[in-house]
């Protein structure tokens, strides 16, 4: 499968001072939260991403041969008790998160990370210490969709609930018992 690293980041995977991070963007309900596994700011497509060095970790993405939905998971620690007001509070279920791999050169990121994982994010665990809370984040394929049960019905009711001008269906019940003359007419017919 052709991949969309260019040419400036593959540069830097071969060179032998190779400096990697993982970015991640998650959008949550009053903005996008953009956090790295560094320290201080960096700049990514004119969006500042915020360190979080040892305070962070993310989970390896995995890819397959196969088509399943494969998730990833995300742990930041260290957190003050006072924020986690902030994490029950935000909207995140089903928003999107991107997780990338970049590369630095002396500083600098290289051009165009790459986006390992994108989905969206699921489920958010908090574990409370004495001063601290850790929050865990599960982020979900989009192919977690092919997994759901589909609960749709050929009636005119169900057609309703997203086409409701749809007249389509209206019809159906009557056609049951109708009955149908299919080829030439005979003498019988007339």
């Amino acid at each position: 499968m052709s991949r969309g690293v260019t040419a400036a980041l593959n540069t830097q995977l071969t060179s032998s001072s190779l400096q990697p991070f993982l970015a991640v963007r998650m959008a949550f309900q009053t903005g996008d939260l953009r956090l790295w596994t560094g320290y201080n700011d960096i700049t990514i497509d004119g969006d500042t991403y915020t360190g979080s060095g040892t305070l962070m970790s993310i989970s390896p993405a995995e890819e397959t041969a196969a088509v399943e939905a494969k998730g990833a998971s995300i742990m930041l620690s260290g957190i003050p008790t006072d924020v986690v007001s902030l994490a029950l509070s935000q909207n995140y279920q089903n928003r999107r998160c991107i997780i990338y791999f970049g590369c630095l050169s002396s500083g600098v990121v290289v051009a165009d990370p790459y986006p390992i994982f994108t989905g969206s994010m699921d489920v958010m665990t908090i574990d409370e210490g004495s001063e601290t809370v850790s929050i865990g984040l599960s982020v979900e394929s989009r192919l977690i969709d092919l997994e759901r049960a589909r609960n749709r019905r050929y009636t005119s009711e169900d057609q309703k609930q997203i086409y409701p001008n749809d007249l389509g269906l209206d019809f159906v019940v009557d056609l049951q018992d109708m009955p149908i003359a299919w080829g030439r007419s005979t003498s019988s017919d007339a």
